[in-house]
């Protein structure tokens, strides 16, 4: 009987383990993020209060860092000129140094800036930028990226 009753156990349990591993790869999921939800949506990459002490500013793309393929200012509060900007790069390369030269009305926005090379990871985008009048006050500038 106790023969007979270890075969069973042995038995069982040989069957648990090849149950478990023809399983495995079924209950196994991976979560992953879906970057194609914000394609073609405008993605918020940062503000900066730009005032008239200051002629430049830089905003820092949180990480982890995503692929982008146009750059928008919208500014608030004042207008503002921006004469040029650096885009810099994940993963090394050149900066991109991009001359703009153009005026953003009081709540309105830039016109679209196309990235070299398609979809690049951006890193960090410096601006340089002039307040139109000193009695206008502070400008709120967010920069935006699409992907």
């Amino acid at each position: 009987m106790r023969k007979k009753s270890l075969y069973l156990f042995t038995t069982l349990i040989a069957m648990l383990f090849c149950f478990q591993f023809a399983t495995a790869q079924y209950r196994t999921r991976v979560h992953t993020t879906n970057h194609n939800q914000s394609v073609g949506k405008w993605v918020n990459l940062g503000t900066t209060h730009a005032n008239h002490a200051a002629d430049h500013d830089k905003i820092n793309v949180p990480g982890p860092y995503d692929y982008y393929r146009k750059l928008k200012f919208k500014v608030r509060d004042s207008p503002l000129n921006i004469q040029r900007m650096v885009v810099t790069y994940d993963g090394g390369g050149a900066p991109e140094k991009i001359e703009t030269r153009f005026s953003i009305p009081k709540n309105g926005e830039s016109r679209i800036i196309d990235l070299r090379g398609g979809k690049r990871k951006l890193r960090s985008i410096e601006f340089w930028y002039d307040t139109k009048g000193i009695l206008n006050g502070k400008a709120d500038v967010t920069v935006y990226g699409l992907r």
